[in-house]
C-alpha cells in the first residue's frame, strides 16, 4: 500500500544505516531543515517533502532516523534547546561579578530571541499543542538543570557579598526575565499598532532592553 503524504512509508529490511560521519551529517541536515520548516509553517502545516528537498535528502532518511513527523518535530524542540543553553553555559557567568551577570543574562536572553526568531514561533507552535512533545522528551528537564543551578549560583554569590536579597527563586527569576524578552517579540507587530509606535526601532529596542534590565536588577537587588 501506497503511503500517504506524511505517514510513515514502509522502509525494507535492506535498509543499512549509511556510515557514521554522512549519518551524522544527514541527521544535522534534517534537523535544520524541520527547524526552518517548522517555524515557518507549524507542526500542521509542515510537509516532510519539503523538509526532504530542503535538506537535499530523501524523504526515507527521514523516517529512518526519526521514525515521524511528531517525532522529528520532538528532535527539533530539543535541538533548539540545547542550542540556547549551550550558549548560556559560554558567558561563564559563575566566574563573573554577581550583578554584572545578571545583566548579561538579560542581555543574552534578548539579543538570543533576535537572532533566532525561530526558537519563538517553535515554541509557540508547542504551546498550541499544549507541549505534547516536550512532555515525551526524556532529556529536556535534565537538558535545563543547569541553567537553574547557574544561576541559583549566581543568586548566592550575590546574597553573600550582600549584593541581592534573600528568597529569590532561580526558577521564576528565569522565567521572568524570558517572558519579558519573549512577549515584547512575540507580540511586536500588535503592540506597535495598539500603542501607535513602532516598538522594533533601533531606539525603541534599546529601551526595551535598558527597561528589562532595570526590572530584574530591581527585584533581586537588596
Amino acid at each position: 500500500m501506497k503511503a500517504s503524504k506524511d505517514s510513515t512509508p514502509d522502509i525494507s529490511i535492506e535498509a543499512i544505516e549509511p556510515r557514521s560521519r554522512d549519518a551524522d551529517r544527514s541527521q544535522l541536515a534534517i534537523l535544520a531543515s524541520a527547524r526552518d520548516e517548522f517555524s515557518a509553517r507549524g507542526l500542521a502545516g509542515a510537509r516532510m517533502d519539503s523538509i526532504a528537498e530542503r535538506a537535499g535528502l530523501n524523504k526515507r532518511l527521514i523516517y529512518y532516523y526519526f521514525g515521524s513527523k511528531d517525532d522529528l518535530f520532538l528532535a527539533v524542540l530539543e535541538r533548539v534547546y540545547a542550542d540556547i543553553r549551550e550558549a548560556e553555559q559560554r558567558l561563564h557567568l559563575e566566574e563573573i561579578d554577581p550583578v554584572e551577570a545578571i545583566r548579561q543574562l538579560v542581555s543574552f536572553t534578548w539579543n538570543y530571541y533576535l537572532e533566532h526568531p525561530e526558537f519563538i514561533t517553535l515554541l509557540n507552535s508547542e504551546n498550541l499543542h499544549c507541549a505534547a512533545h516536550l512532555k515525551r522528551s526524556e532529556r529536556i528537564q535534565e537538558m535545563n538543570s543547569p541553567l537553574v543551578q547557574l544561576l541559583d549560583t549566581v543568586l548566592e554569590r550575590g546574597r553573600r557579598d550582600d549584593l541581592f536579597r534573600a528568597g529569590v527563586d532561580p526558577v521564576q527569576l528565569y522565567i521572568s526575565i524570558a517572558s519579558l524578552c519573549y512577549f515584547y517579540l512575540s507580540n511586536n507587530h500588535t503592540l506597535s499598532a495598539i500603542f501607535g509606535r513602532d516598538l522594533r526601532a533601533p531606539k525603541a529596542m534599546a529601551q526595551r532592553l535598558s527597561h528589562m534590565t532595570d526590572l530584574v536588577l530591581g527585584y533581586v537587588l537588596k
